[in-house]
C-alpha cells in the first residue's frame, strides 16, 4: 500500500531489486488461486498506446521500465494475487480496491500479519502523475523504489516480505501454470524471467495504466454533459476566490504536484492544515507527525501531501490518517482554518497550529456554499475508472 513511515529493510533480498523495487502493492485480498475467469487470453504482444482523455499530458515512465501492453497485464494479475504475500493471505488489492478509487475505505489498513499502519490507503488513479508517492515522504518519488515499504517493511509488517521467504514467494508464480507466459510475453529475452525486480516493475506497469479522466466534469468540460444549478454554483465556488481551493487543487489532477514527461522542475509541496495542535504546542500525533519526522525540521510539522480530488467522493475516510469521516466534515474543517479537538489524548485548536500552512486560512463559506462544493466534487467521480474490466480483480468469478 502507499507508504508508512517505519521500515527496516534486509538489504540482501536480493540485487534484482535495487533497480526495481516498485509499485505499490496493497495487501491483499482479492483471488489469486491459480485460475481465472478474466481476460488471461487478452493481448499480450502489442506495444502501449496511451488512450489519454483531453487534456491529460503524457506520464513520465523510466527509461528501464517502459510501458508495454504485457507487462500492464502480467501486472494485473499480480496485483490481485494473494501469492505475493509472506503467507499468502493478502494481494496488493486489498487496500486498493477499484470501486473505492483503489483506496480501502478504512482509517488505516491491516497487514498480512494483523498489524496497522500507521496511514491511510492512498488512491492510485493517475499515480502515473504523481512526482512523489507517499503521505510525507518527499524523497519517494519513483514507483519501482515505493514498493520497498509495503513488500519488505518491517514496522509495520504489511506484505511480509523476508529473506526467509522471498524465494518461496517467487516459486509460488514460477510453479503456477498461468505466469508462465505472462512472464514470457513480459520479459522476452528473460531466460529466468520470475524474479522480484520483474514482478516489482510489472506491477508499476499496471499501476501507471490506472487513468482516470471521464467523470462528469471531464465530459461537461468537453461540451458532452451539463452541470446541475448546484454543481456549477460549486464548480464557481471552486474555481473562485472565495473558496479558494485551487490553491492546492488544480489542474487536470486537482492537486499541486504533477510531473509528466515533458516537465523540467516539479514542485512538491506538503501543508499542514491544522488537523491537530497538541496542548498549544503545534504536535502532530505520533508517528502521523508529516515530514518532520524525516526533515527534522518544526517547520515541517502536520505537513502532508494534498491528494487529488478526483473519486474523492468514494474515497472516505479522508486525511493522512483517516480521521475525518466524511466530505462536509472536510469542508467543516477547510472553512474553519483548521480542526478544533476540545477533549482527549489530542486536544488541541488546529486553528491556532504555530506550524499551519498560511493557505489555511478561515473562508466564509455558508452551508449553502458548503452543499454547492459537495456536489461539484461528486462531478469527479468517474465510473467508467471506478468499474473498468480492464483493470478489475481477473480471479473474480462474473
Amino acid at each position: 500500500m502507499f507508504e508508512h513511515r517505519h521500515f527496516r529493510l534486509k538489504l540482501s533480498v536480493t540485487s534484482a531489486l535495487a533497480g526495481a523495487l516498485a509499485a505499490v502493492c496493497g495487501l491483499a485480498g482479492c483471488g489469486g488461486n491459480g485460475s481465472s475467469s478474466g481476460d488471461a487470453s487478452a493481448s499480450t504482444t502489442t506495444a502501449w498506446v496511451w488512450a489519454l482523455p483531453g487534456g491529460f499530458p503524457t506520464p513520465a515512465v523510466p527509461a528501464d521500465n517502459p510501458m508495454s501492453a504485457a507487462k500492464v497485464d502480467l501486472g494485473r494479475f499480480l496485483f490481485y494475487d494473494k501469492r505475493l504475500s509472506g503467507n499468502g493471505t493478502q494481494a496488493c488489492a486489498s487496500c486498493h480496491f477499484q470501486d473505492k478509487a483503489f483506496t480501502d475505505g478504512l482509517a488505516v489498513s491491516r497487514g498480512s500479519t494483523g498489524e496497522f499502519t500507521a496511514r491511510n490507503a492512498q488512491a492510485l488513479g493517475n499515480v502515473a502523475y504523481s512526482p512523489t508517492l507517499t503521505w510525507a515522504n518527499p524523497s519517494l518519488v519513483v514507483l519501482e523504489r515505493q514498493m520497498e515499504v509495503p513488500l519488505f517493511g518491517e514496522n509495520p509488517v504489511e506484505m511480509g516480505i523476508t529473506d526467509r521467504n522471498k524465494a518461496a514467494v517467487l516459486q509460488r508464480f514460477a510453479d503456477a501454470a498461468l505466469y508462465a507466459p505472462k512472464f514470457a510475453a513480459a520479459y522476452p529475452v528473460d531466460a529466468n524471467p520470475v524474479n522480484w525486480g520483474n514482478v516489482i516493475n510489472a506491477i508499476a506497469t499496471f499501476q501507471r495504466s490506472l487513468i482516470s479522466g471521464n467523470s462528469k466534469y471531464d465530459q461537461a468540460t468537453s461540451g458532452l454533459a451539463v452541470f446541475s444549478v448546484a454543481e456549477q454554483r460549486g464548480k464557481d465556488l471552486f474555481f473562485g476566490d472565495k473558496a479558494a481551493c485551487t490553491q492546492c487543487h488544480q489542474g487536470f489532477n486537482f492537486n499541486d504536484q504533477v510531473i509528466d514527461a515533458s516537465s523540467q522542475a516539479v514542485k512538491k509541496p506538503f501543508h499542514n492544515i491544522g488537523l491537530y495542535n497538541i496542548g498549544g504546542s503545534g504536535a502532530y500525533p505520533e508517528p502521523n507527525r508529516g515530514v518532520m519526522e524525516l526533515s527534522g525540521l518544526y517547520q515541517d510539522m502536520g505537513a502532508f501531501r494534498a491528494p487529488s480530488l478526483r473519486n474523492v467522493e468514494v474515497t472516505a475516510p479522508y486525511m493522512h490518517d483517516g480521521s475525518v469521516a466524511t466530505l462536509e466534515e472536510v469542508l467543516d474543517i477547510i472553512a474553519e482554518g483548521g480542526r478544533n479537538i476540545a477533549s482527549g489524548a489530542n486536544a488541541g485548536d488546529g486553528r491556532q497550529n504555530p506550524f499551519k500552512s498560511p493557505l489555511a486560512r478561515p473562508l466564509a463559506l455558508t452551508a449553502q456554499d458548503k452543499a454547492d462544493l459537495i456536489a461539484f466534487l461528486k462531478t469527479l467521480t468517474d465510473p467508467d475508472f471506478l468499474g473498468n474490466p480492464l483493470q478489475s480483480d481477473p480471479f473474480k468469478l462474473p
